[in-house]
Order: C-alpha cells, then sequence, then structure tokens
C-alpha cells in the first residue's frame, strides 16, 4: 500500500522589515546580499535570513518530515506575489524588492492569484489520505482562509502552534526534528486558532 503524502507549507518572511533592508542596500557586503546582487540565493536561504528561528525550524522540520510522491516539493515557501514555490528555488535582489511591495493579505489580487493557481494546482496532485501541513500562523485567514478553499479539508496545522510566538514554534520544531518525532497535526476547518500561552519550553536535554 502506498504511504500518503505529506506536504509542508511555510508562511512567508517579512521581506520588507528591518532585516530585509539589510539586505536590500547596495553597499551591503554580507555573503548572503553579494549573492543576492549576482548570481541569486534559495529563497529558503533568504527568508531564514530575515526569519531567523523561526524559519529555520519550519524549514528544517518540513525537509525531515516531508513525504512527496506526484508533488513535486515536499516543502512549499509561501511567497508574497509568487504563490508556493520550492525553497530551493533562487531569487536576486529584484526578486526581494517585488516581494517587499505585496502585501500579505487577502484582498490583495498581487498576493491572492498566484496562492489561488498554486493551491489548486497542489490540491490536483492530492489523493486518499495525502494532507498539506501549514507551517505558520493560523490566528488570522490572511493564507489560511485563501489555501483552504482549495484542499477540501486537508488541510492541518500543529495544534502545539496555538498561543505560542515565533521563536517558541521555532525553538519546538527544532527540538522535535532532534528527537525525531512529528508533532501532533489538526484540521484546519472548526480548529480552536487561539489559545493561552503554554509554559515555556524545558531547556534540551542532549542524549
Amino acid at each position: 500500500m502506498t504511504a500518503p503524502q505529506t506536504v509542508f507549507l511555510l508562511s512567508p518572511a517579512h521581506c520588507g522589515g528591518r532585516r530585509a533592508q539589510i539586505l536590500l542596500q547596495e553597499s551591503a557586503t554580507s555573503p548572503l546580499a553579494i549573492q543576492l546582487r549576482g548570481s541569486g540565493a534559495p529563497i529558503g536561504e533568504v527568508f531564514t535570513f530575515l526569519s531567523g528561528l523561526y524559519f529555520r525550524g519550519k524549514l528544517t522540520y518540513g525537509r525531515t518530515f516531508a513525504r512527496n510522491r506526484t508533488a513535486p516539493d515536499g516543502v512549499l515557501v509561501i511567497t508574497p506575489g509568487r504563490g508556493l514555490v520550492s525553497p530551493d528555488v533562487m531569487v536576486m535582489l529584484g526578486d526581494l524588492r517585488a516581494m517587499a511591495e505585496v502585501g500579505v493579505a487577502p484582498d490583495n489580487s498581487r498576493f491572492r492569484e498566484p496562492l489561488e493557481r498554486d493551491s489548486a494546482a497542489l490540491a490536483s496532485l492530492l489523493s486518499g489520505d495525502d494532507i498539506v501541513i501549514l507551517l505558520g500562523s493560523i490566528a488570522t485567514g490572511k493564507y489560511v482562509d485563501i489555501i483552504e478553499t482549495y484542499l477540501d479539508g486537508r488541510l492541518r496545522f500543529p495544534v502545539e502552534f496555538v498561543g505560542r510566538g515565533d521563536m517558541s514554534r521555532g525553538g519546538l520544531m527544532l527540538r522535535r526534528v532532534l528527537e525525531g518525532r512529528e508533532l501532533e497535526y489538526v484540521p484546519i476547518a472548526g480548529a480552536t486558532r487561539r489559545g493561552k500561552r503554554p509554559p515555556r519550553l524545558e531547556p534540551f536535554a542532549r542524549k
């Protein structure tokens, strides 16, 4: 029997924030900034720089636990204006500037339409017990509601995310990777998206 697919969707990093400005400066001399001005850099690497621990946790966790068969990639990144892309897609400085100009909001057609297109394409590749896990904010519908429209109840999220901040989520995912243990996923539809902040993570004891 063929194992079900598990595809992870990673919420976008803020492309117009303080860390983005570091890369966007023409005088920037960091290796990543030089890459962006030259041949480009993987968007997963760029978003990890922009978002820090949170995106690093999402990307590492997704790559560890993804199971794709018909889907071209087990991890896809939600991007402003470009829909769903592989974290290995190369972007240049102009691409980052363009994404910074697109507001992440369902009423913004520049954001919504590419996400609708790619959500529909992903849905066409799923069948049986295949699921899609959103690693990102579920408190608002800014991308959740768009994606869920096309996935016909397949969209899930880690229940342990409820009430946690970004840094706590990032640390939790990296911990689970080290443990080799997945989080618990629940359907987006009808779920409690907000809740009391859970206790802080205990220090991780490496074996």
